[in-house]
C-alpha cells in the first residue's frame, strides 16, 4: 500500500511539472513542446526558434568574404609545374651468345609540383626537389596555358629553385614576399598549390610554430596545420594580405606507418626564399655584365653538342697523378662547337675551365649556364694522353617539344636508358 501511494505522488508531481512547463512555453510566444504535441508546424520564417543577433556573426561573415577575395587574388599567381623524369631500372635481356645479361632500362615518369609567380615578367619560385633531375618541365598557369620554363638557379640546401617562364608576356599576376620574421604563431595562413595534381586548391590553417628544425643543419621551417599534400610542394603559404610568408615544401610524419595527413606541414620562410632569389639574380647580372664587356649578346644558353655516358668514370691515378672523376663522350653532333674543337667519342672530359665536377649531369649544367660565344678550355683524356682542348660555345638549338599533357597515371613506356645529353 505504501509503495502504491509513493508512485501516485511521484506521478502527480511529474504531471504538475509538465503542465507548468507547457503553460510557460505557450505564454512565451515561441514554438515549444506544447506546440509540437498539438501537432502545430513551426513558423516558416523561423521566428519561433531561438534568435541569434546578426551582429554576432558579422565578423565571421566578413572573414568568409575576405577569404574568398583573397583566394581569387592568389590563385592566378600559383602555377602547376609538370615534369618528366627517367626512373632507372635493370632487367635481364636475352643475348644469343651470352644468354641472359643485365640491361639498364628506364621508364618515363611524369610528376607534378607547384610554383609561385613573383614578378610580372614570369619569374617563378618552387622547390629544388620538384625540378631536380627532371628531363623536361613546363609551367601551367591558372588559366590553363602551358609555357616552357628556363631553370635559372637554385639553392639545394634551402630547397629553393628559380625559374623563368619563356614568354613575351610582361603582365603575369604575381605575389610579393612578406617579412617572415614578423610571422606570429597562431596567425591565419592559406596554403595554395596543386595537391595530387588537383590544380587551384586552397586550404586554411594557422602558423603552428616558427623556427622549426626537422633535420640536421641550419634550415628553419614555418610549421602550419594548413593541409599540404604531394603536389603542393613549391606552392604559396600566404597571409591575409595575400603576401607570401613561405613556400610549402613538405609534410612531417610522426609515424611512418600512418599515410594520412597528420597536421604538420612545413614551409620555407619567405626571407630565406628571397635570399636565394637575390643571389641567383645577382649571379645572372654579373654574367650579363661580363658578357656585355666581351661583346656577347646571349646569356646562359651555352652549347657544345656532346652526349655523355650517364655514370661518371674514375681516371687511373697514373694518368693524372691523382684520382679524378671524368665524363665519357659517347656522341658528338657533327655540326656542333665540340666537333669544331676536335672532341671525339671516347674522350673523357675531366675538367671544364680548370674546374672538376661530380657527375656528367653537373658538367652539362655548367655548360648550359655559360654565355654563348664564351671561349672555354676542356681537359680531356684520350688514350692515356691528357689534352687541353679550347672550344667556343655556341647557342643551344631549340629542340622539338614532345608535348607535356601528362596523364593522371604514369605512361607505360620503357626504353633503353639514354645517356646524359645537353637539353634545352
Amino acid at each position: 500500500m505504501e509503495i502504491a501511494r509513493r508512485l501516485f505522488v511521484a506521478a502527480a508531481i511529474l504531471a504538475i511539472s509538465a503542465w507548468l512547463y507547457l503553460t510557460s512555453q505557450g505564454k512565451g510566444g515561441g514554438y515549444g513542446l506544447r506546440n509540437l504535441l498539438e501537432e502545430q508546424t513551426p513558423p516558416p520564417d523561423g521566428s519561433g526558434s531561438t534568435k541569434l543577433d546578426f551582429s554576432d556573426v558579422q565578423v565571421i561573415r566578413q572573414m568568409s568574404e575576405e577569404s574568398a577575395k583573397l583566394s581569387d587574388k592568389v590563385l592566378p599567381c600559383v602555377v602547376s609545374i609538370n615534369t618528366l623524369s627517367l626512373e632507372r631500372t635493370q632487367t635481364l635481356a636475352i643475348d644469343p651468345l651470352r644468354g641472359f645479361v643485365p640491361q639498364d632500362m628506364a621508364k618515363i615518369v611524369p610528376g607534378t609540383g607547384s610554383g609561385v609567380i613573383i614578378s610580372a615578367e614570369g619569374l617563378v619560385v618552387t622547390n629544388y626537389h620538384v625540378i631536380n633531375g627532371v628531363k623536361k618541365l613546363n609551367v601551367v598557369t591558372h588559366d590553363k596555358r602551358a609555357y616552357a620554363a628556363e631553370f635559372l638557379g637554385a639553392d639545394r640546401e634551402r630547397d629553393v629553385a628559380l625559374l623563368r617562364i619563356e614568354s613575351s608576356r610582361r603582365d603575369f599576376p604575381w605575389l610579393a614576399f612578406a617579412n617572415s620574421d614578423d610571422v606570429k604563431v597562431g596567425q591565419i595562413v592559406f596554403a595554395v598549390g596543386n595537391p595530387f595534381g588537383l590544380t587551384g586548391s586552397v586550404t586554411q590553417g594557422i602558423v603552428s610554430a616558427r623556427d622549426r628544425h626537422i633535420r640536421d643543419g641550419q634550415q628553419d621551417f614555418i610549421q602550419t596545420d594548413a593541409v599540404i599534400n604531394p603536389g603542393s610542394s613549391g606552392g604559396a603559404l600566404v597571409d591575409f594580405f595575400g603576401r607570401v610568408v613561405g613556400v610549402t615544401t613538405s609534410i612531417y610524419r610522426g609515424d611512418e606507418n600512418v599515410r594520412a595527413w597528420q597536421g604538420v606541414g612545413l614551409a620555407i620562410p619567405a626571407n630565406d626564399v628571397k635570399r636565394v632569389v637575390e643571389a641567383v639574380q645577382g649571379r645572372l647580372r654579373s654574367q650579363a655584365q661580363a658578357a656585355a664587356a666581351a661583346g656577347l649578346a646571349v646569356l646562359g644558353r651555352g652549347y657544345l653538342g656532346i652526349e655523355l655516358q650517364t655514370e661518371p668514370v674514375e681516371i687511373d691515378p697514373l694518368v693524372l697523378g691523382t684520382p679524378q672523376i671524368g665524363a665519357v663522350v659517347t656522341d658528338v653532333d657533327p655540326r656542333s662547337p665540340a666537333a669544331t674543337a676536335g672532341i671525339k667519342p671516347g674522350d673523357v672530359i675531366t675538367k671544364f675551365q680548370g674546374m672538376a665536377f661530380r657527375s656528367p649531369a653537373d658538367l652539362l649544367q655548367v655548360i648550359r649556364t655559360q654565355p654563348v660565344g664564351s671561349q672555354v678550355t676542356l681537359q680531356v683524356v684520350r688514350k692515356d694522353e691528357t689534352l687541353d682542348v679550347p672550344a667556343k660555345l655556341g647557342e643551344r638549338p631549340d629542340l622539338p617539344d614532345p608535348g607535356l599533357g601528362f596523364p593522371e597515371s604514369p605512361p607505360k613506356v620503357q626504353q633503353t636508358l639514354p645517356t646524359q645529353k645537353e637539353q634545352r
